[in-house]
Order: structure tokens, then sequence, then C-alpha cells
């Protein structure tokens, strides 16, 4: 019978950790860029822009992720196109991604007074001018704290991504059960590695948001 020590069971936990974090960038990033493009159909002035992005983004807060990804594996799998593993969970990530984080940075943007938009419109500024020079860098203060916040669902969101094969942190620790018959260290495992993950991005989203607050009140 082959026994296996505790730092074999760690070592196959932590092998499976990278995929995590390489698939919680991936996901940051891209979900990043394109929530950064809904942002802007969502404050567009242009009614179909608005209309297209407040949809999408219903469509992807109020549907479960594991039905995104069971649709970005096996949906398209019935058109005959062979999605592996790892692309249908990144790019069910980055699009649910982009739908909160595109709503948490219109929030920052409504955040800035209205007074900034007429300010700067009456120095003759565009619409982009505004945006780029006097609204978004007082949003991206604001968006920080909630947005490294959020970086820690996504972490724990790539659990998910075990149900379609993928052989992630999670889907590690079940393989591991299976061949060890240690459930609660390799578990326990699992969640301590998770806590180290995800415990520095929550206090350093508090410390943020403590910063912020300090600095709105001394202005």
């Amino acid at each position: 019978m082959i026994t296996f020590t505790l730092w074999d069971i760690l070592r196959n936990l932590l092998l499976a950790t990278r995929w995590t974090i390489l698939l919680s960038l991936v996901s940051f990033i891209g979900g990043g860029m394109v929530g950064l493009c809904l942002l802007f159909l969502r404050i567009s002035r242009r009614k179909a822009a608005r209309v297209f992005a407040k949809y999408y983004i219903e469509l992807f807060q109020g549907t479960p992720l594991l039905m995104q990804l069971f649709i970005a594996f096996f949906g398209l799998g019935l058109f005959g196109i062979d999605v592996p593993a790892w692309l249908a969970a990144g790019l069910a990530l980055i699009l649910w991604s982009a739908a909160f984080l595109s709503e948490i940075w219109r929030g920052c943007v409504e955040a800035v007074a209205r007074g900034q938009w007429e300010a700067s419109a009456s120095l003759g500024m565009g619409r982009l001018q505004q945006l780029r020079y006097v609204v978004l860098p007082q949003a991206l203060r604001i968006a920080i704290p909630p947005t490294v916040g959020f970086s820690v669902q996504i972490i724990k969101g790539t659990a998910l991504t075990s149900i379609i094969g993928f052989v992630e942190l999670s889907k590690a620790g079940t393989v591991v059960t299976n061949a060890t018959f240690q459930p609660f260290t390799v578990y326990g495992l699992v969640a301590l590695i998770y806590f180290a993950l995800c415990w520095p991005l929550s206090k350093s989203s508090q410390i943020l948001e403590r910063k912020l607050n300090v600095a709105h009140r001394n202005h």
C-alpha cells in the first residue's frame, strides 16, 4: 500500500495552486479590459450602447457562474466546437468578471460630484476630455478598494471550474483525497491555501478603504 506524507499532499496541492493563480490573473485582467469597454458603453450618450451594456450586465450578474461555465464548455460542443476546459474556464470567468467590474467602476464614476462634470464642461472640455482629465482620476481612487476586494471573489470563483474538468486547487483536492483517503488533511490544506491567497487581498482592500476615507475627510 502506497503511503503519502504530508509533504506529498501539500506538494501536489501547490502544483495545482499555480493554475488557480494563473486563471485568476487571466480572469481579472481580461475581465478588467472587457469591463472597461462596458463602462464606456454604460455611460455613453448613445442609447443603443447603454442598452446593450445594461442587458449584458444583467444577464451575467443574474445567472449562476456555474451555468455560464457549463454553456462555455458543453454548449459550444453542441455546434461541433471542441473547447478545452482551460479555455472555457477562462472565457466564462472573463465575461462574468467583466459584468461585475464594470458596475463597480460605473458606481465610482457616478460617485464623482456632478459639479466636476459641469466645471470641466465650462472650460470647453469635450466628454472624453472630461473623463480623461477630471472624472476618471477621481473615480480611480474610489474604485481601488472594491476592485481589489472583487479579486477575492474571482479567486474563489475559480473553484467552480472543477465541474468542467479544469484541474485547479479544489479539483486537485478531490483527486488527492481519492488517492490518499485523508479528506480532513487534504481539504484542511486546501482551505489554508485559499486563505493564504485571499486574506492579503481582503486586508489590503480594507487598508485602502480606510486610507481613502481619511484622505476624503482631510480634503
